[in-house]
């Protein structure tokens, strides 16, 4: 069994090998966004084989993108309970910072290592890298082979009649149930054969948590990263939150999505576990849950395809949008100031505990992109930056199809009216008192419009506009006549009625 998935997983065998390996021969598992024992498909393999297993780690210097602070936060906390968990298993976890290559040739060099294995990435900068580094090792005879623990299925194996990607998501999920089930999860190994003692950098050493002061108090009493905190997360929702997830996802102000995202960002739970236990659980790929799932997918694939997705259009006529960059609008914005209280909940919400509702993530990226006419990618680095799910596939994919600029998009003239927004999705207020204590006075009827309150109202509630709350920063009707028209303008036609 275990000859048959190497057959079948391996993409890179050293032609430089061709004698055996002695049994004490080390085994390198390069860890990335998969921080995790359990289907961990690379980790899986080299228990499989009996050799001494180097479980590495490395803060890469040369990353194409650096992680942003919140997700730097959830890194610290997650490699400690991964180095936890290795040492139950009898492996520690050997922590390296420096150029990828230069780590991986000097590790086997120290450990007399001649296979790494690893789990693929997706992004096509990150799989160049990953290329490179390849071509590396098995030039010093070093044995590569990679491994699926990120995706249900291989961006390869999802294409459209004439053999292209999928450019609008439904048709690509239809495609992806047609095809045969993804492989069931590994199970988590028993033991791992521990190497020699080998040096290791400190994890404090790498300044990964705040400095003073300390922003991350919030996201702490938020959130336990690790992979015993996500199988927890994920057991509890598919007990208390699957069967009424249709009803109340949309709702921020109930406790009604999985809540999942971040674990599955750093890969502390894969999407094949999600997808069994769903599955097990009642819950049909075509339905809500994990039709999220399956936007995920979606996400890697068009990332794969289109490397630029973080920073460029997808529709290329939107690199002609007249995008306005208003610094005083942005710095209200960020900071949840704009004076329309359900966007400001949502800001708010994210900057305290590094996560936002999918919801809330809509609506905001709407008002900024429509009612302010920032730059998405503005948002999309925000976003980055602030949020500890900061995932590279979902983040773009989401501002994209908010911005009416990628393949699979609302259309650019669909412009969320936050009022209406906040109306329908927090009816009662309750998710705006939550995150703005200084509205919580005001009576349902006005919470989302509090501009549009009497003088008796705002008095009784002991609110004075302008002071305690900021007026709105603009009016929105007026800005989605302006988007509207720059859109007009961008088309060289008419919109639709």
């Amino acid at each position: 069994m275990g000859k048959d998935r190497r057959r079948k997983e391996n993409v890179v065998p050293s032609p430089s090998v061709t004698s055996p390996l002695a049994p004490e021969t080390p085994i390198i598992v390069w860890f990335r966004r998969d921080l995790r024992i359990a289907d961990n498909p690379a980790l899986s393999e080299a228990a499989l084989r009996g050799r001494p297993v180097v479980p590495l780690y490395i803060l890469e210097e040369d990353a194409p993108r650096p992680m942003g602070g919140a997700a730097r936060w959830w890194l610290h906390h997650s490699l400690k309970a991964l180095c936890r968990d290795l040492t139950q298993l009898g492996a520690k976890l050997i922590l390296r910072r420096g150029r990828a290559s230069d780590v991986l040739l000097h590790l086997c060099e120290e450990t007399g290592a001649r296979t790494v294995l690893w789990n693929r990435r997706y992004d096509r900068l990150e799989t160049g890298k990953d290329c490179k580094i390849t071509s590396a090792l098995v030039a010093r005879g070093i044995q590569v082979e990679a491994f699926n623990g990120s995706l249900l299925f291989e961006p390869r194996a999802v294409q459209n009649r004439m053999g292209q990607p999928f450019q609008v998501f439904m048709p690509f999920w239809r495609n992806c149930l047609s095809l045969p089930d993804p492989p069931r999860p590994r199970p988590r190994p028993v033991k791992l054969h521990p190497h020699a003692p080998i040096g290791s950098e400190c994890l404090n050493d790498w300044s990964l948590l705040p400095g003073s002061p300390d922003w991350s108090t919030g996201i702490a009493s938020a959130w336990t990263p690790g992979e015993d905190s996500a199988g927890a997360r994920l057991a509890d929702f598919l007990e208390d939150g699957l069967q009424c997830y249709g009803q109340r996802r949309n709702h921020p102000d109930l406790d009604a999505t999985s809540r999942l995202s971040p674990h599955l960002t750093f890969g502390e739970i894969s999407p094949r576990q999600v997808w069994y236990a769903a599955r097990a659980a009642g819950s049909h790929p075509t339905d809500g849950f994990l039709r999220e799932l399956g936007w995920r997918e979606f996400c890697y694939h068009c990332l794969h395809h289109n490397p630029d997705l973080p920073r460029q259009p997808q529709r290329k006529e939107f690199l002609d949008f007249p995008w306005i960059n208003d610094e005083a609008s942005w710095q209200a914005f960020i900071r949840g100031r704009t004076g329309f209280p359900i966007v400001d909940a949502g800001m708010r919400a994210l900057l305290e505990t590094g996560w936002l509702h999918n919801r809330l993530r809509m609506i905001v990226a709407s008002f900024l992109v429509k009612d302010l006419m920032i730059p998405w990618q503005k948002g999309e680095a925000w976003f980055w930056d602030t949020l500890v799910d900061a995932d590279p596939a979902n983040n773009a994919g989401g501002w994209q199809w908010v911005a009416g600029s990628g393949l699979e998009s609302a259309p650019y003239f669909r412009i969320f009216n936050p009022v209406l927004q906040g109306k329908k999705f927090d009816p009662r207020g309750h998710y705006v008192r939550r995150w703005l204590p200084e509205l919580s006075a005001l009576p349902d009827s006005v919470i989302h419009h509090p501009w549009e309150a009497s003088a008796s109202v705002l008095d009784a509630a002991g609110i004075v506009l302008g002071r305690d709350y900021p007026h709105p920063i603009i009016d929105h009707d007026i800005a989605r006549r302006r988007a509207l028209a720059a859109y007009e303008q961008m088309k060289g036609g008419v919109l639709p009625a």
